[in-house]
């Protein structure tokens, strides 16, 4: 009997002792902050180290329960974890209802109570997808299809609409400008994927709390922040740095990132560089596409200076369409309280000159079109300041107000094969913004309501240099070259209601103004427009949702919306010609685009293991902007470089239907394997009276398939990316 119980003894005795726990990502080994870790005992979290105090929740024949958002649950008996030397590895889970996102709102919520669609992709799988820009990140989701003109390129398509039709923010900052076109758009990959915390991509109409051009829905890009030393910490240095090597495109990159952390200040400082060759392609393709897209020939220059069209010794290879890209970020945090926070955020990308290498490859008479096209450096220089407060007032639970100032450059450089004259236009964008949100919390009831104002300045210039002899000539500017301008204003409110804990409701409404103006003052190539170009805009949207949770792993959602796009400098104020004998001249009269959606979606999860989701929307899109033949002064064709051209222009003609679905299938299969699915489809049509149309920018059916291994310092992932033929 003695025998028996020294060792009882002994065991408890353990027990009373302070005993730490350490829960670890299964994958990296990294300490995870926050666990809860349960016991009929009791409760506890993790600290920042991933430790927490288990004495009082461990005694003899004990489960233990982690639990931490983004993983899958776990349950451990006492005897197993002292097996395992109290340390716990957590497996990440291939789906997450309980994740929170900021974007749908712009404060957290749980993306289970958001009754719109939202993806989010997390900073551990940017880290891991390591994607050489943010195009390529979005296209990974299997949910964003991404059109690609070039290797500088990338332009997301959500629910069948593109371009100025989809909303791009960084850290709270509207990127969209002015100038925003309405065809392809390359300006996502100014954003460095490589110091991204996550990205949020919210599908649909989104304008109650973003405003104009979020037809299709907003992708919300978060940087990092700069992070402060803990209480238990004195001033902390740390950093990171990666190379990365890819050979089709013959991607060479570099990234170096220094953190330093006091109790208060806190710096973060991020340098990218990554250098693109020219891009091979597949050298498999289908019979019936005979040689579509071998590149036989490129332009070059002869030692006489004259162009001359050499043979491709590789003809898989795209040349040119390589480029260098350089991004900068520098942050800068103070936080005087637990309450309140002041950031300074700096970003700057500008790249090389990128080839446009669709236009490279068109022929003419037998021969190149052009011996050159393509964009100058892009720039894109961010200053903002953040102040956050989280202390609880009269009116508000909590604030943030964003003001920032933005400066854009890009260029467009082309000469045609033969001739000497190569033609430059460059645009130049300062955009000021200032947005302020808050969020009150009244029992049951959650208001969130902010203003918003911006002004975007346009300067545009053009001229011809002849590449024989240096000289210069004008030629005519893309945009008003007397400048032009847009300014708005809005202030939105929205009410979420927690009926029951099955039962959230949720409305919105916003009301928007904008104006534009533009000026011609050199009329030279122009005399048939007006002098000046002014517009003025209001816009109420409005949305009603609601989500249920009956429980047994069910999810139901519905949401209608409504969405707004004004006309931007783009499409109101430029000319130029949109092909050989056309030619596009502004429409004053041109109006905003409106959608109205409705959204359902449905999901179910079992034991944890298995998440299934089906979305479907359809959306009535009314007053559309598309371009259509066009009366100038009563005239339907004007004399313009030369040449007689056909009048177009802008115009509200549009009637469109849109509808679709997304699926997703996710399972946990084992702790270590799990699969991943997602199929999307997108059906548009331009009501005419001789007939429906295709709608422009609508993508095929496409998906994404994978199959994830993690293991102990092992992660590795199996994909497939496909997609069906366009109509």
């Amino acid at each position: 009997m003695k025998k028996l119980l020294l060792p009882l003894l002994l065991l408890f005795c353990h027990f009373g002792a302070a005993q730490s726990i350490k829960v670890l990502d299964k994958t990296t080994l990294e300490p995870l902050a926050g666990v809860a870790v349960t016991s009929e005992a009791g409760e506890t979290l993790t600290d920042a180290k991933g430790k927490a105090d288990g004495s009082a929740l461990l005694s003899p024949g004990a489960i233990l329960h982690f639990n931490y958002i983004g993983y899958q649950p776990k349950s451990i008996s006492t005897a197993q974890l002292q097996q395992q030397q109290y340390e716990v590895t957590l497996t990440q889970q291939s789906h997450g209802l309980r994740e929170v996102i900021v974007s749908a709102g712009k404060f957290a919520q749980e993306k289970q109570f958001a009754p719109q669609q939202v993806e989010l992709i997390s900073r551990r799988e940017l880290s891991f997808i390591s994607q050489p820009t943010t195009a390529e990140v979005l296209q990974q989701t299997g949910k964003v299809l991404v059109q690609k003109s070039q290797m500088g390129g990338g332009s997301p398509i959500l629910r069948g609409f593109e371009a100025n039709k989809v909303l791009l923010v960084v850290d709270g900052v509207r990127m969209n400008n002015a100038i925003y076109r309405g065809g392809h758009l390359q300006n996502v990959i100014s954003l460095d994927n490589s110091i991204l915390e996550r990205a949020e991509v919210i599908f649909g109409p989104s304008s109650v709390i973003y405003g104009s051009d979020a037809l299709g829905g907003v992708l919300h890009f978060h940087t990092l922040q700069p992070q402060l030393a803990t209480n238990t910490e004195g001033n902390t240095l740390s950093g990171s740095a990666f190379t990365r090597y890819a050979s089709a495109p013959n991607e060479k990159t570099a990234h170096v990132q220094v953190n330093y952390g006091s109790r208060k200040w806190a710096s973060l400082t991020s340098i990218t560089v990554s250098d693109f060759g020219n891009q091979r392609q597949g050298g498999n393709r289908s019979d019936k596409y005979g040689e579509l897209g071998i590149r036989n020939y490129y332009a070059a220059k002869t030692a006489a200076g004259q162009d001359t069209m050499l043979l491709n010794p590789e003809p898989n290879v795209q040349r040119p369409t390589g480029y260098t890209q350089y991004d900068l970020l520098q942050k800068l945090r103070y936080q005087p309280s637990e309450h309140l926070s002041h950031t300074l955020n700096l970003q700057l990308s500008t790249s090389t000159d990128v080839p446009r290498y669709d236009r490279l490859t068109e022929f003419s008479g037998g021969q190149l079109k052009y011996a050159a096209w393509y964009y100058g450096p892009q720039e894109r220089l961010l200053a903002s300041y953040t102040i956050a407060s989280t202390a609880p007032k009269v009116l508000y639970d909590e604030v943030r107000a964003v003001a920032a100032v933005q400066r854009l450059e890009e260029s467009r450089h082309n000469r045609r094969f033969g001739k000497d004259w190569l033609s430059h236009q460059t645009e130049q964008v300062w955009v000021y913004s200032i947005n302020t949100d808050f969020t009150k919390k009244l029992n049951m009831h959650r208001l969130q309501y902010g203003l918003e104002t911006s002004y975007n300045g346009v300067q545009s210039e053009a001229d011809e240099e002849n590449v024989t002899n240096g000289a210069r000539r004008q030629q005519s500017s893309r945009y008003p070259d007397g400048g032009s301008s847009m300014h708005s204003a809005a202030a939105y409110l929205t009410h979420t209601w927690d009926v029951q804990p099955w039962l959230v409701l949720s409305q919105g409404l916003r009301y928007s103004y904008v104006g534009l103006d533009a000026t011609f003052d050199d009329k030279t190539y122009f005399p048939f427009l007006q002098n000046e170009v002014q517009q003025r805009h209001h816009a109420l949207s409005g949305n009603v949702g609601a989500v249920i949770l009956p429980g047994n792993g069910w999810r139901f959602a519905i949401l209608g919306s409504t969405g707004f796009r004004a006309p931007n400098v783009d499409d109101l104020s430029k000319v130029f010609d949109s092909s050989p004998g056309n030619v596009i001249v502004p429409n004053p009269a041109l109006g905003p685009e409106y959608t109205y959606n409705l959204e359902l979606s449905a999901s179910k999860s079992i034991a944890e293991r298995l998440h299934l989701e089906v979305v479907g929307y359809r959306t009535w899109y009314r007053d559309a902007i598309t371009v259509q033949n066009f009366n100038l002064n009563g005239n339907d064709s004007i004399l313009y470089e030369g040449e007689m051209s056909r009048v177009t222009a802008n115009v509200n003609a549009g009637k469109a239907l849109l509808y679709g679905y997304s699926t997703t299938l996710q399972a946990d299969i084992t702790d270590y394997l799990s699969l991943s699915s997602s199929l999307n489809y997108t059906y548009g049509r331009v009501k005419q009276k001789e007939g429906d149309i295709p709608l422009d920018h609508v993508p095929p059916l496409f998906g994404r398939t994978s199959i994830n291994l993690q293991l102990k310092r092992l992660r590795a992932e199996f994909f497939i990316l496909y997609n069906g033929k366009n109509h």
